[in-house]
C-alpha cells in the first residue's frame, strides 16, 4: 500500500495484520481522490475508521490542512502514528483511539471533509452518517465520502445536507453527500 499522489506519492504505508481491517483497495482510493480532487486543498479531514491512516494520509500529502485519524483499535492507531510519521505529517495530524459514535457525539470541530469507512454489514455507517448531521460536524459546502458494500442503501438526510451521486467498483460503493452553505442575505 503507497500513497498515490502529492508530497508523499510512493511512501509506502504499513499495514494491519490479519483479516480485522479491511483496507480500501488502490482502484477504489484513486477513484475516491478523483471524485474529491478539487476539494481537498486547505481542509480539515476525519477519517473515522482510521485503519492504516491511508485515506487521511493520501488527503494530507494532496494538500488538506489537517487531519484528525479516530480508530478503536489500539493496534491501529498504533499503525497510523508510524505512517503518519513516515510520511512527514506528525505536525498536521491528530490520532485518537476511542469508540467512532462517542467521537461524533464529543466532537467540538467542523471538517471540510470526512471519510467513514466503517466495517461493511453492521449499523456503523448509516449511524455515523445520522449523527454527522445531528451534531453538524460537516463545515458549510463541506464533503463526507461513506465507503460501502455495493448493495447497501444509504440514507437521505434533512437540509442542509443532500446525499450526492453514488459510485460502484465491484462489490464496493462510494456515496457522496454534500452540506451546503447559509443562504445569502
Amino acid at each position: 500500500m503507497r500513497v498515490i499522489s502529492g508530497t508523499a506519492r510512493g511512501r509506502r504505508l504499513r499495514e494491519l495484520p490479519g483479516m480485522d481491517t479491511r483496507p480500501t483497495t488502490d482502484k477504489v482510493k484513486e477513484s475516491l481522490f478523483n471524485i474529491v480532487q478539487f476539494d481537498i486543498e486547505g481542509r480539515s479531514v476525519l477519517d473515522l475508521f482510521g485503519g492504516t491512516g491511508q485515506l487521511g494520509i493520501e488527503a494530507l500529502s494532496r494538500g488538506a490542512a489537517s487531519c484528525t485519524f479516530v480508530d478503536q483499535s489500539r493496534q491501529a492507531v498504533s499503525v497510523i502514528k508510524e505512517n503518519v510519521q513516515t510520511t512527514g505529517f506528525a505536525d498536521k495530524a491528530r490520532v485518537q483511539q476511542g469508540d467512532a459514535m462517542a467521537f461524533l457525539a464529543g466532537c467540538r470541530e467542523k471538517y471540510g471533509l470526512i471519510f467513514l469507512d466503517p466495517p461493511y454489514h453492521t449499523q456503523l455507517l448509516e449511524n455515523c452518517i445520522f449523527a454527522v448531521a445531528k451534531f453538524d460536524i460537516l463545515a458549510e459546502h463541506g464533503i463526507m465520502v461513506c465507503e460501502s458494500a455495493d448493495s447497501t442503501q444509504l440514507p437521505e438526510l434533512a437540509a442542509p445536507y443532500e446525499k450526492g451521486r453514488e459510485y460502484r467498483y465491484g462489490k464496493i460503493k462510494l456515496t457522496v453527500y454534500h452540506r451546503q452553505g447559509s443562504a445569502a442575505l
